[in-house]
């Protein structure tokens, strides 16, 4: 019995390769059925970044299989929270989401180590984010 979301939510970034990839990954970690998760960048990668994939495998969390996606005006529409982490004006904006920049480094070309503080700032933003969909009172 699968129940209804408490909310949908979209993680953006230019490559969608590494921020939004881990962002997603903690979420749906997390969160489970709870919430719904996408991920998109407005100019998507090749690939997920490897040290991402790497310094979130150390904590339990796999987004190996993860393929960056292409930003659509449709991900934002079907989206309650949209939450860029440097992708710029490239996120068009719709009333009635909630818009929040999360200011984040980038991790691309960065080693394991490096990658490490920015994927524990990303699962604390995370978890606050849970508490505050949590918190919110039911429509």
């Amino acid at each position: 019995m699968s129940a209804t979301p408490l909310a949908s939510v979209l993680f953006v970034c230019v490559h969608n390769a590494g921020r939004s990839q881990m962002a997603a990954g903690f979420l749906s970690h997390l969160a489970g059925d709870r919430i719904e998760v996408r991920s998109a960048g407005s100019i998507p990668g090749e690939q997920v970044n490897p040290a991402a994939v790497e310094a979130m495998r150390e904590v339990g969390v796999d987004i190996a299989g993860r393929q960056p996606k292409l930003l659509t005006i449709e991900a934002v529409q079907a989206s309650d929270y949209v939450i860029s982490m440097g992708c710029g004006d490239a996120c068009p904006v719709f009333p009635g989401k909630k818009y929040l920049d999360w200011a984040l480094e980038d991790p691309a070309g960065k080693s394991v180590e490096s990658v490490r503080p920015i994927r524990d700032e990303i699962k604390a933003r995370v978890e606050n984010l849970i508490s505050e969909i949590d918190a919110r009172p039911e429509a």
